[in-house]
C-alpha cells in the first residue's frame, strides 16, 4: 500500500475540487453571509499564507476565541494547513482559566471575535506567549483596542495568496488541534489531537450507524466550535462536501428553528439544553422541519421524554451520542440495531435513552469492583476506552497518571452495559450517591423527573446524611405554564412506582435556574453549595 499521511488539508482540497458550489452559510452580527466551497477554499488559503507571513511555524499553537461562523471555519483548516496547531478556546470559561490555558498551551497568535476584545484586553498583561492578535469582525476598520500588535482578519486575508499550497511534509501523527476540558474541578486539562485522529474520527462520523453524513446533507453544528471541535462536524462536513450552516453568536431557540427551516438543514447537533429550548419553540410556533433527518445529542443524558417528543410529536429522529474532550469526541452512538425493530415501543425508547454502542475503530472495557462487569444492564463499572482517536495523555499535566493507565483512558463515567452492548451512563464517579452502602444514580432520577410534563429541567445531587452517609436531593425547574400548579409531593409520587423507596429524594427544591458549566451541563459542584445554603437556612 502507498504510505500517504492522513492530513486535514486533504479535506479542503477535496471540497474545492468536487463540491465548489456547495455552501458555507454563516450567521454573523451583519446577518447571513454565504460562501461557496470554492470561495471558502480561497479564503482559507489566504489566511494560511497570512499566518505563515506572520512567522507562525510548524507545531506552534494558534488560539481562537470565536463563535460558529465562516472565519472560525477557515481557521479550522488554515492553521493545520501550515503545520500549526488549532487551539479553540472555550469563551465561557472564567478569565482565570482562559489566562491559564492560553499560557499553558503557549499560544503564539490569538484570533478573536470583536465581542471578546474587552475580555482579552483586561488580561493581556498576564499572557506570556502571545505575539500578535487578529480581530475577526464584519467591519473592515479595526475597533479601538489596547492590544498590540493587532491585525484585521479581513485586511490580512485581502493581501493573502489564494493559491497558497498547504504544507505536505507533515507526519499524520503531528498535532493539528488542541482543546481543554471544561474544568469542573481544578484547572482545565489540555488534549492534543493529531491529523490522523481527526481524519479517522471524521470518517466514522460518515458511517450509516453514526452521523451518516454525506454530500447530500446540510449540517448545522449548534455545539460550539470552541468545544471539542464542534464534535468534529466542521471537519467531516467540509471533507464530505455537505453544505454547512453556522448559527453564529447569541442565537435563541427561535433563531435556530428558523435556520433549520429556511436552510433546509438535514442534521444538527447540540446538548440537551439546546433541544429542550428548540422543543419549546416548536410547540409554540408553526414550522416546517420536514428536511431534518436527525438531531444528534450529547454532552449529558437527554431525558427519554425529550427524545419521544421529537420523534412522536415533531417526527424528527433523535440520536444520543457520547464522547468527551479526550475522545475527539465520538465514542458511543445510540442507533438501534435491526434486531430491535420488533421490540415494544417503550423498550426501544429505553434503548434510545442510553448512550449507545461503541463506534467502529475503538475498544472499551468496563471495570467494576471485581474486574470487568457482566453485560446484564445492572452491574456498574468505570468505562475505559482506547483507539486511534482516544488521547493517551494530557498536555504537560501531572494528572495524566490519574486518567491514563495501562494504555486505556479511564473516563470517570460509571456505566452499565446491557445484553445488546448498549452502554448507559449511570453517573460520573464523583456524582454517584452512596446511601447506606448502596449506589443511587442521579442520572436515572433526573431523567425520570424530566419525563413529567411539568418539569423543564431537573438535577439530583448528594447531600451528607448522619445515618445513611449520603441522600439524594432533587432540584427542579418547572415549565412556565406549570409554575405554582405542581407540588413537591406530586413529583415524588410520580417517582414512586419507578424506584425503590430508598432511592426517592429526601427533599425536592423548586428553582428558577440550575447552574450550568460552560458547555451546558449541570454544574453540580455549584448546585451542592447552593443547596447546602438553602437547607442550612431551613
Amino acid at each position: 500500500m502507498v504510505n500517504t499521511p492522513l492530513l486535514i488539508s486533504q479535506m479542503v482540497e477535496r471540497a474545492e475540487k468536487f463540491f465548489p458550489n456547495k455552501q458555507v452559510v454563516s450567521r454573523t452580527s451583519a446577518g447571513i453571509q454565504r460562501f461557496t466551497y470554492k470561495e471558502f477554499g480561497e479564503r482559507t488559503r489566504k489566511l494560511a499564507s497570512a499566518l505563515a507571513k506572520l512567522g507562525v511555524e510548524k507545531g506552534e499553537r494558534i488560539g481562537t476565541l470565536g463563535w460558529n461562523h465562516h472565519r472560525h471555519l477557515e481557521a479550522y483548516f488554515a492553521i493545520p494547513g501550515i503545520g500549526a496547531v488549532l487551539h479553540t478556546i472555550n469563551i465561557r470559561l472564567s478569565p482565570e482559566h482562559i489566562i491559564y490555558i492560553i499560557n499553558h498551551a503557549e499560544d503564539k497568535v490569538l484570533l478573536i471575535d470583536d465581542d471578546f476584545l474587552p475580555l482579552i484586553e483586561k488580561v493581556k498583561d498576564q499572557l506570556t506567549s502571545v505575539e500578535a492578535f487578529i480581530v475577526m469582525s464584519d467591519k473592515e476598520e479595526l475597533p479601538e483596542t489596547s492590544l498590540s500588535p493587532v491585525y484585521s482578519y479581513e485586511e490580512l486575508i485581502k493581501d493573502g495568496d489564494a493559491k497558497f499550497e498547504f504544507v505536505t511534509d507533515l507526519d499524520e501523527n503531528d498535532p493539528a488541534g488542541m482543546c481543554y476540558t471544561s474544568a469542573t474541578t481544578g484547572n482545565p486539562k489540555g488534549v492534543l489531537y493529531s491529523h490522523r485522529a481527526i481524519v479517522l474520527h471524521s470518517l466514522v462520523l460518515g458511517l450509516a450507524d453514526t452521523g451518516a453524513i454525506s454530500e447530500r446533507d446540510t449540517i448545522m453544528p449548534v455545539v460550539p466550535m470552541f468545544h471539542v471541535n464542534a464534535w468534529g462536524l466542521p471537519f467531516a462536513s467540509v471533507w464530505f462536501g455537505s453544505n454547512i450552516v453556522l448559527p453564529g453568536p447569541f442565537f435563541t431557540p427561535k433563531i435556530l428553528v428558523e435556520l433549520l427551516e429556511s436552510e433546509k438543514v438535514t442534521l444538527s447537533a447540540g446538548v440537551p439544553t439546546i433541544w429542550l429550548g428548540v422543543a419549546k419553540e416548536l410547540e409554540e410556533g408553526n414550522y416546517d422541519l420536514s428536511s431534518v433527518r436527525g438531531l444528534l445529542c450529547g454532552g449529558s443524558a437527554a431525558p427519554k421524554g425529550l427524545i419521544k417528543t421529537f420523534e412522536k410529536t415533531f417526527n424528527i429522529p433523535f440520536m444520543h451520542a457520547y464522547g468527551m474532550t479526550e475522545t475527539t469526541p465520538l465514542a458511543l452512538a445510540a442507533k438501534l440495531k435491526s434486531e430491535h425493530d420488533e421490540l415494544p415501543e417503550e423498550e426501544r425508547y429505553d434503548l434510545k435513552a442510553k448512550q449507545g454502542i461503541l463506534v467502529p475503530g475503538i475498544e472499551m472495557k468496563v471495570i467494576g469492583q471485581n474486574g470487568e462487569v457482566a453485560w446484564d444492564g445492572k452491574e456498574m463499572g468505570e468505562l475505559c476506552l482506547r483507539g486511534p482517536w482516544i488521547a493517551s495523555e494530557y498536555h504537560n499535566d501531572e494528572r495524566t497518571k490519574e486518567a491514563f493507565k495501562d494504555g486505556w483512558l479511564h473516563t470517570g463515567d460509571v456505566v452499565t452495559v446491557d445484553e445488546h452492548g448498549f452502554v448507559k451512563i449511570v453517573d460520573r464517579t464523583k456524582d454517584l450517591i452512596k446511601s447506606g452502602g448502596e449506589w443511587i444514580s442521579s442520572v436515572d432520577l433526573e431523567n425520570a423527573l424530566m419525563a413529567h410534563e411539568a418539569v423543564f429541567e431537573a438535577a439530583v445531587i448528594a447531600v451528607p446524611h448522619e445515618k445513611w452517609q449520603e441522600r439524594p436531593v432533587a432540584c427542579v425547574v418547572l415549565k412556565d405554564a406549570y409554575k405554582d400548579k405542581v407540588t413537591k409531593e406530586e413529583l415524588i409520587d410520580f417517582l414512586k412506582p419507578q424506584f425503590a423507596k430508598w432511592w426517592l429524594p429526601d427533599e425536592l427544591i423548586f428553582m428558577d435556574e440550575i447552574p450550568k458549566t460552560s458547555v451546558g451541563k449541570f454544574l453540580k459542584r455549584a448546585l451542592r453549595e447552593q443547596v447546602k445554603g438553602m437547607l442550612s437556612g431551613k
